[in-house]
């Protein structure tokens, strides 16, 4: 673990693998986040973590060392509700990063557009209490109903605390994203209790797609392979609804810090084959985020 003199920690290594597994032309890295520059972007006053400065130099390098194509940045818990770190970055990217926001649900109709003009398609909505403080339900609804065309809703939990939001799941009125699965214990395997009930939340309605990502969060070491067992027949069975992404600069992770062109390699293993590792990489990411590149 780094930590500098001001108690901010880096999360990520500096010396990434090169994967074995070569993404195809095109692959969208869905799930990443940037860190400041905190001298132009300072953190929220009500950040849980202060990290070392990741920007988007340094996301754009990975991207090109891990054979990426294009990245999409969602807003790290530890800049709250002021995107201008996220904007920053989709601003460098030439076109190549879009971007899911954290908004204040009285963000007004205005703001939300200029959010879509500056490349965001979607608002994230954190449940995990050791990140945020409040997660309002009705109010998170109320903004839903007001994202601009095309946008989905990015929702972030705990397997335990599923059941008890599925109403509000079951509410949201544009397409869901699940952030990691919504955090299963996959040492149950593919047929366990987690895993089940996220299926039947996903077998409830047909626009909610999950991010098969994380597996240095939710396996217990390297090579990951009771992650690699429980998800492969996520992706198998909902061929169309998944994503995949590095989860750079791994926020919280300083003490377990993955290698990320070992997280490149997992994809074979839960992706085995061309077509899959299509759609789980390019298609299902440009419907979402570059939807007007999509035929």
């Amino acid at each position: 673990m780094s930590t500098d003199a001001e108690g901010r920690v880096r999360s990520w290594t500096l010396e990434p693998s090169i994967p074995r597994f070569r993404p195809p032309p095109g692959a969208v890295d869905a799930h990443c986040h940037v860190f400041g520059p905190a001298d132009r972007f300072p953190f929220s006053l009500k950040a849980k973590y202060h990290p070392h400065d990741a920007g988007p130099d340094a996301l754009f390098a990975l991207r090109d060392h891990l054979g990426l194509s294009r990245n999409v940045i969602v807003q790290a818990s530890c800049h709250g509700t002021d995107n201008a770190a996220t904007l920053n970055a989709i601003a460098a990217s030439g076109g190549l990063a879009r971007g899911v926001a954290v908004v204040d649900p009285a963000i007004s109709d205005e703001d939300l557009q200029a959010l879509h003009d500056g490349g965001i398609r979607g608002v994230r909505f954190n449940f995990l209490k050791r990140l945020v403080d409040d997660a309002p339900k009705d109010r998170f609804l109320e903004v839903a109903g007001r994202l601009p065309a095309g946008w989905h809703v990015v929702v972030y939990f705990e397997a335990d605390i599923l059941q008890e939001l599925r109403p509000f799941l079951d509410a949201l009125p544009v397409p869901v994203v699940i952030d990691h699965m919504g955090r299963p214990d996959v040492t149950q395997g593919p047929d366990g209790p987690d895993m089940c009930a996220f299926r039947a939340l996903l077998d409830s309605r047909p626009d909610i797609h999950f991010k098969a990502t994380c597996p240095d969060r939710l396996s217990e070491a390297p090579p990951w392979d009771d992650f690699a067992r429980a998800v492969r027949p996520l992706v198998e069975t909902y061929t169309d609804r998944c994503l995949w992404g590095t989860d750079w600069p791994h926020p919280n992770m300083e003490s377990r810090i993955p290698d990320d062109g070992a997280l490149v390699d997992m994809i074979p293993r839960i992706a085995q084959t061309p077509e899959l590792q299509r759609k789980l990489l390019i298609d299902n990411p440009m419907r979402l985020y570059w939807s007007e590149e999509c035929p």
